[in-house]
């Protein structure tokens, strides 16, 4: 295992994300970036504005905002992790772009470092899936934003589908060892059970309510589902990286949880069972995806 490169969220955003391996660091931030053009498209970006990211991450939006900003434009990185801060910033300077960039460090449901009225743009990617009060959010979201300013964000809904059938574990048929694959998926069940946990406790109908409840004057929202057949689980088919990896910054990975929960002779038979699977992109995968822009 890669030793921890900061505080929890940058660990899993650099390296737990992967599974510490660079190439599927790579290869994940790639098919990201359709994601990204689409918020920056949605949020209708003007020369000489200033963004809002919040939860800027790896500041992946943050940077591919900055040429249509234009040189008089200005981005402002925004995350509670002043490690993540601390890279964008270090990459903000590898670019030469560190005097069109500010650095806040703040919580998604309180930019009180922020004078409302401030910006013209907020973005955001996967972050409101983290926050436990989503309506105190777009309330921040909406004073921030000057007048006819806009909002632009894109968020997993995880309640689709969930939860999995018993013979399914992350989308890999496991009938034959799924009493194991129900011992495993206890593990991640109560660290984040669906009814309490903000990851899982809304879908895509809450969100563009929380929008019109702010007082956004215009909201729209695209829901995207899908499933899909002989799909690997985010791209990943060497097993390795797939034991290593861990979801999202508040789960163990697969071969801690394994370990958590199996004996070796259990963990050795379910990993039998479910290697071959992984390798071979023998899965049957479902998503849900909502992408929501308003003005103000």
């Amino acid at each position: 295992m890669t030793e921890p490169v900061g505080d929890r969220w940058a660990e899993w955003l650099l390296e737990r994300r992967f599974g510490g391996d660079d190439g599927q660091r790579a290869k994940f931030l790639d098919g990201l970036i359709p994601w990204r053009d689409r918020i920056l498209k949605n949020a209708a970006v003007k020369p000489g504005e200033t963004l809002l990211e919040v939860g800027v991450g790896d500041g992946l939006i943050a940077f591919g905002a900055l040429d249509l900003l234009g040189e008089n434009g200005r981005v402002i990185f925004s995350d509670i992790s002043q490690d993540l801060l601390d890279h964008s910033r270090a990459l903000a300077g590898e670019m030469g772009v560190v005097d069109q960039c500010e650095f806040l460090l703040a919580s998604a449901d309180d930019l009180s470092g922020l004078d409302g009225e401030s910006v013209d743009i907020v973005t955001t990617r996967s972050v409101l899936i983290y926050v436990e009060d989503k309506r105190r959010t777009f309330e921040e979201f909406f004073r921030v934003l000057k007048p006819g300013g806009r909002v632009s964000i894109f968020e997993p809904i995880n309640r689709f589908k969930r939860p999995e059938p018993s013979n399914l574990f992350l989308g890999y048929d496991v009938a034959p060892v799924q009493e194991l694959a129900q011992k495993v998926r206890e593990v991640f069940r109560r660290i984040q059970p669906m009814e309490t946990d903000p990851m899982l406790d809304f879908d895509e109908r809450d969100l563009f309510d929380l929008a019109e409840a702010a007082g956004f004057a215009e909201v729209h929202l695209n829901y995207e589902a899908k499933l899909v057949s002989n799909d690997a689980y985010f791209d990943v088919t060497d097993w390795d990286i797939f034991l290593r990896s861990a979801g999202n910054p508040k789960i163990p990975t697969l071969e801690e949880a394994i370990n958590e929960a199996l004996t070796q002779e259990e963990a050795e038979r379910f990993s039998a069972h479910l290697r071959p699977l992984v390798e071979n992109a023998r899965r049957r995968g479902t998503s849900a995806v909502a992408y929501l822009w308003a003005t103000k």
